[in-house]
């Protein structure tokens, strides 16, 4: 019905949009809950390394190696349930595999165990779900249901609650990668179906408010539907659209192959994936502003990594051409190699926003790190690398 309303009275549903985007800043309940630990942007970080942007399984895995030790080291003895940590949480228990590390693995597991296999501390907030991605995919290694109970607990509340067409759930672009892994997968974990049929219908709720079908991209959030670049082109976060189709791939790959909306998502998943292929820079990367690269003369690492993992998924689990995509993949993990330092900080990562900014090279964030330990996965897959 909504994507009924958005071609006839796009200006009505908008509005609805803003001002719903409007009422949820305000809300005591979505106060920020960023960890402080979360990342950090040096001055001066160092010289670069010298690491080969090869997509060679010896040179993706000595990489991944390289900031996976950097990273495990300012973390290894901090617990977080906060957003910011659940991608790094996904890029270990993918670093643990592919580099056979099990510290990385046992880590995730022990945030997990201390706190009970918690969430954040918003019961409907996607941001405060997101963790439960890593819980849900230990559970598929060593299943326990005390893994599970949070989570079912908190989501059997959520599905009695009503949806409010003013007031969407999912109001912001990157909680379709925060919190619709977790009804997928534990849908899966559960074998029932009520949970996907729920994130499927707040899914394209968010959809039909911040999807934009000629650009091909998704709005931050309905507050910037009007907003444009100094070009004058509109306004779409390349760590916005990162996340989202790394939430794509991730739904994707938890979906059933005979779930009737599962077409849906992977026509979605190839025209973003068209769109953001486009807009590639020269070194592989992608710019903060997708529309205005001048306008954003370094990088942005942590969009740049999740696109890199979401084509890479894509290519590898036959949902995107690979030969329309893998020079694409290539030139984008090594654009990401560039970025290594020697020590194995990984830079150029925009600090947490909510739309394009400014940051110095040396800025490194966990998000991005667990972008980039994804991305090396699917990559490694790509390469002839012997882990998926």
């Amino acid at each position: 019905m909504l994507q009924v309303l958005r071609s006839k009275v796009p200006s009505r549903l908008r509005a609805l949009g803003l001002l719903a985007a409007a009422l949820l800043a305000l809300s005591p309940g979505h106060a920020r809950a960023d960890d402080p630990m979360a990342g950090d942007a040096p001055a001066d970080p160092g010289p670069r390394a010298q690491l080969s942007g090869a997509m060679r399984p010896a040179d993706i895995r000595r990489a991944a190696a390289l900031v996976a030790a950097w990273q495990y080291g300012r973390v290894k003895d901090h617990d977080s349930l906060d957003w910011t940590f659940a991608p790094l949480y996904l890029g270990f228990l993918d670093a643990a595999d592919l580099l056979r590390e099990p510290r990385y693995a046992a880590y995730v597991r022990g945030v997990g165990e201390h706190s009970g296999w918690g969430l954040g501390p918003r019961v409907h907030h996607a941001d405060d779900q997101a963790v439960a991605q890593a819980w849900l995919a230990l559970y598929a290694r060593h299943p326990d249901p005390a893994m599970l109970r949070p989570l079912r607990e908190r989501y059997a509340a959520q599905m009695r609650v009503p949806d409010d067409p003013g007031r969407p759930l999912w109001w912001w672009c990157d909680a379709l990668f925060m919190a619709p892994p977790t009804w997928a997968g534990l849908a899966r974990a559960t074998h029932d179906r009520a949970y996907l049929d729920y994130m499927d219908r707040q899914w394209w709720i968010t959809s039909a408010l911040l999807y934009d079908p000629a650009e091909r991209l998704y709005s931050r959030d309905a507050s910037y539907l009007r907003k444009r670049e100094h070009n004058g082109r509109k306004l779409f976060w390349s760590r916005g659209n990162g996340w989202v189709m790394a939430g794509l791939a991730r739904v994707l790959a938890l979906m059933p192959a005979d779930y009737p909306q599962r077409p849906r998502y992977v026509r979605q998943f190839r025209a973003m994936a068209s769109r953001l292929v486009q807009l590639q820079g020269r070194d592989g990367l992608w710019r903060a502003g997708l529309l205005d690269a001048e306008a954003y003369p370094r990088p942005e690492v942590s969009g740049s990594a999740f696109i890199v993992y979401a084509l890479a998924w894509g290519v590898h689990h036959g949902v995107l051409d690979d030969a329309a995509y893998r020079p694409a993949i290539a030139r984008g993990w090594r654009g990401l190699v560039g970025e290594i330092y020697a020590d194995g900080r990984l830079g150029d990562i925009q600090p947490i926003g909510a739309a394009p900014g400014d940051y110095p090279p040396g800025a490194s964030y966990v998000y991005g790190v667990g972008a980039f330990l994804l991305a090396a996965g699917e990559v490694d897959a790509l390469s002839g690398g012997t882990r998926h």
